[in-house]
């Protein structure tokens, strides 16, 4: 009997030790760009998996975790897929997924998703150059923009990893704008492919309407579309949220500017190692 007692507590020890030791090893991957790691780590407060300093907002990194047992691990957002399988769970961007959706990588449902809260006020926009943004150009391409034709686009294509914020979706065209004037010239736009460069081909064949052309430019990283735009190698970029957009400017000086919402992509918690939140003691 007293063996049957002492095993039995020597058992409970050690399923406690390894609960513990698992614990100590969960790492969880996050961008780590300064907006979108403060996103990702609020996320994770959001569900009860992490708590952050008292202060930390728009710009909370990992220095500002509390976590026992937790690993938080910055990773650049566009390399976070790839390195998913290595990681227990990481937090990725919505566009980024429905990339590795489309190049068939065997990732799961999202285990934890954003609010509305969260994701309603980091909706994509479409920037100019400042002193183009009460330009008929911009006001033809921002009324295309924000046609039902691409809203319903965006809802039957992506299934919910990007969700068009556009509340009044116009016919496509701007009733004040001169179109004969605009005939014949061409909008540059830098755009990153999922789901920017995809939604500006709906853009590309309204404008074309109007003789319009888009010439779709497209960037695979973050870091080169604003100053294309600063410089005026681009008229517009479609690629960032406002929070983006307003570090670069106060970072640079850069005289970009949105001009109207488009969609919006929730982040999720993603599974690597581990298929649930069980790890987590959830």
């Amino acid at each position: 009997m007293k063996l049957n007692k002492l095993f039995a507590v020597l058992l409970a020890a050690l399923l406690i030790l390894s609960s513990v030791a698992a614990l100590a090893d969960i790492t969880i991957g996050v961008p780590d760009d300064t907006t979108n790691e403060a996103r990702a780590l609020q996320l994770l407060v959001d569900n009860g998996i992490i708590e952050l300093a008292e202060g930390a907002g728009e710009t909370a990194t990992k220095a500002d975790v509390i976590a026992e047992g937790i690993e938080i691990v910055e990773i650049q957002a566009d390399q976070i897929v790839n390195q998913l399988p290595d990681l227990d769970y990481a937090v990725i961007n919505g566009n980024y997924v429905m990339d590795a959706i489309a190049a068939d990588f065997d990732i799961s449902a999202p285990l934890a998703l954003e609010s509305e809260e969260a994701y309603l006020p980091r909706a994509n926009v479409i920037a100019v150059k400042g002193e183009n943004a009460d330009a008929d150009l911009t006001k033809a391409l921002v009324a295309a923009v924000r046609s039902q034709k691409v809203a319903d686009y965006i809802t039957e294509t992506y299934g919910g990893g990007a969700i068009s914020v556009v509340d009044e979706p116009t016919d496509g065209y701007d009733p004040d704008v001169d179109y004969d004037a605009l005939a014949g010239q061409t909008i540059i736009i830098a755009a990153t492919p999922t789901p920017h460069a995809q939604i500006l081909e709906v853009v590309k064949e309204i404008l074309a309407e109007k003789d319009i052309t888009l010439d779709i430019e497209v960037f695979t990283g973050y870091t080169e579309e604003n100053p294309a735009v600063d410089a005026g190698d681009a008229y517009a970029n479609y690629f960032q949220h406002q929070p983006y957009l307003d570090s670069y400017v106060e970072e640079t000086g850069g005289d970009v500017v949105s001009v109207t919402t488009v969609h919006t992509e929730p982040m999720g918690l993603y599974g690597g190692k581990q298929a649930d939140l069980s790890a987590l003691g959830k």
